[in-house]
C-alpha cells in the first residue's frame, strides 16, 4: 500500500516565501478532531496540568480551536479544571483525570508524539511546491557577490550560475582544499529569502518530525525560545500559521559517515515519532553530499538511490507494514568530491547528474588575491614579496601544489606565532618562513 502522490507540477511564478494562513477552525487545520483530542491528552499526561495559554503555545493552535475539544474532553471526564487566573477559559488550568490517563496510555501505544500540531501531508506538498528552489532566478551580479571572499575566474561564475538556477543536481569535483564545500554553502546563502517549514507532518495518524534546529535556523539569528516548559520552538510570525517555523533556506550536509538507512524515516521509539531523513529536512534548500565516494556505501548504490527523486522530484519513504510514502524532493542536490569522478562511477551514471564543475587549483593571480584578502581581513602587515617567497620556497621548491585554503591557514599560523612571541604579526621575513614550515610537509625522500 502507498499514499497517493500529489500533483508536483511547478507554478511558473513560484514564490520564494509563502506565509501559511492562520487556521481559524479545526477544519482549517486539516486534522481530525479525534487527533487533536488525543494530542491534548498526551500533552497533559506527559507534562502535567497546563493553563490554556500554555497549551496554545505548546501545540501551536489557537485556544479558539482547542477550547471546543477541551470542553468535549471535560464532558467525557477525561480532563478537569483545577483553577483559573481569569481572562475566561484560556486562563483555566486543565489537568488529566484517571480515566484520561488510561485513554492517553492507549493512544501512546500508537504514537507518543506531543508537540506542535502537525500539518497534513497534502498541505506539506503544497508548501514545498510554492517555495521550491526551482522557482528562483539568481542574476550574474548576485552570483559574484554571493561568493564573498571566494576568488574564481569569470568563466567559473558563468558556468556555475546556470547550474544554480536550474535547480538540478550539481557535481563539484577537484582536489581537497579548493573550496567545494564553501561553494555549496555559499549557493544556499545566495538563494536568500526565508521559508516556512512545518514542525511536523501527519500521515494516517503517524507523525513525522520535519523541523531540526541544526538544519533550520532562524532568519533573525539565534533561536528565540519560548518558556522552558514549551520547549525551544521558534517564535511564531504574526499572521502566519504557528505550526510552521520561519527559517532560512536550509543547508543540510552529510559526509563520509552516511549509510543508505539514514535516507529513510527514522523511528524514535522513546518519543514514538518518525524523524525526517536529511533530504526531507533540505526541502526548499540545499542538500550536500560531501566527500562523495568515501561513504560506507558504494558510490553506484548511492547514485542509484537518487535516480527517481532527481527525475520526478519525489522520494518514496518506507512506513511500517510496507507502506510507501511519497515525499517531495525539492532541493538542490550537490555532490562534492576530491576523488576522480570517472573512478567512482561509470559515464552512464554521471550523465544523470546535469552539471559537473571542476573546482581547480587557484592560478598564481587568484592565489595572490586570496592571500591579500586574508591578510587584510586579519589586519596583517604583508611584505611585497610574500607570495613570491611562498612560491619559491614551498610550491616550486618542494613541488607542493597551491590550494585555495592555504592562504587562510598560513595567515592563521602567522597569528598563532605572533601571539606566542608576543609581537605584532607580519606576513614577512622570519615569521612567514616559520609559519610556512609549520604548515607544509617536509619529507626528504619525496623532494
Amino acid at each position: 500500500m502507498s499514499q497517493a502522490a500529489p500533483d508536483i507540477s511547478m507554478a511558473p511564478d513560484a514564490h520564494p516565501s509563502v506565509k501559511p494562513p492562520v487556521p481559524e477552525s479545526i477544519e482549517d487545520t486539516g486534522l481530525a478532531t479525534a487527533f487533536v483530542s488525543d494530542l491534548l491528552l498526551k500533552t497533559l499526561y506527559q507534562q502535567g496540568a497546563r493553563k490554556g495559554t500554555e497549551l496554545e503555545a505548546f501545540l501551536r493552535l489557537s485556544f479558539g480551536i482547542l477550547d471546543p475539544v477541551l470542553m468535549d474532553l471535560q464532558e467525557r471526564r477525561l480532563i478537569e479544571v483545577r483553577g483559573s487566573e481569569g481572562h475566561g477559559r484560556i486562563g483555566y488550568t486543565f489537568d488529566i483525570t484517571t480515566e484520561g490517563r488510561t485513554r492517553a496510555r492507549e493512544v501512546m501505544q500508537t504514537s507518543r508524539y506531543a508537540g506542535p500540531a502537525p500539518i497534513p501531508l497534502g498541505e506539506y506538498w503544497e508548501s514545498v511546491r510554492l517555495q521550491s528552489t526551482r522557482g528562483l532566478q539568481i542574476g550574474r551580479d548576485a552570483i559574484r557577490d554571493g561568493f564573498g571572499n571566494l576568488v574564481f575566474e569569470d568563466d567559473f561564475y558563468d558556468t556555475l550560475g546556470p547550474a544554480i538556477n536550474s535547480g538540478k543536481s550539481l557535481f563539484l569535483y577537484g582536489h581537497a582544499g579548493n573550496g567545494k564545500t564553501s561553494i555549496a554553502e555559499a549557493i544556499a546563502d545566495m538563494m536568500g529569502s526565508s521559508i516556512y517549514i512545518p514542525y511536523a507532518v501527519e500521515v494516517d495518524g503517524q507523525v513525522i518530525q520535519v523541523y531540526d534546529p541544526v538544519a533550520h535556523r532562524s532568519p533573525d539569528g539565534p533561536v528565540q525560545e519560548t518558556p522552558e516548559e514549551t520547549h525551544s520552538f521558534l517564535r511564531p510570525v504574526p499572521d502566519a500559521d504557528p505550526r510552521f517555523a520561519h527559517v532560512r533556506r536550509p543547508v543540510v550536509m552529510v559526509g563520509g559517515e552516511l549509510v543508505l538507512d539514514e535516507l529513510e524515516l527514522q523511528y524514535d521509539r522513546q518519543m514514538g515519532v518518525f524523524r525526517a531523513p536529511p533530504q526531507v529536512k533540505a526541502n526548499c534548500g540545499v542538500f550536500i553530499i560531501d566527500d562523495f565516494g568515501r561513504q560506507r556505501v558504494r558510490p553506484r548504490d548511492l547514485l542509484n538511490r537518487w535516480m527517481v527523486p532527481l527525475d520526478r522530484h519525489m522520494d518514496f519513504l518506507s512506513l511500517p507494514m510496507g507502506h510507501k510514502l511519497p515525499m517531495p524532493f525539492e532541493c538542490l542536490l550537490i555532490f562534492a568530491t576530491n576523488l576522480n569522478p570517472t573512478e567512482l562511477v561509470e559515464e552512464a551514471f554521471l550523465r544523470r547528474i546535469q552539471y559537473k564543475i571542476l573546482v581547480d587549483n587557484p592560478s598564481r593571480e587568484e592565489y595572490t588575491r586570496i592571500f591579500e584578502e586574508r591578510c587584510a581581513a586579519a589586519s596583517l602587515k604583508v611584505a611585497p614579496d610574500a607570495v613570491d617567497v611562498i612560491y619559491r620556497e614551498f610550491y616550486d621548491g618542494r613541488g607542493v601544489p597551491a590550494r585555495a585554503c592555504h592562504p587562510r591557514d598560513i595567515v592563521n599560523h602567522v597569528l598563532d606565532l605572533a601571539r606566542y612571541l608576543g609581537v605584532e604579526p607580519e606576513a614577512s621575513g622570519r615569521m612567514l618562513e616559520l609559519a610556512c614550515k609549520a604548515y607544509f610537509l617536509d619529507v626528504p625522500e619525496s623532494r
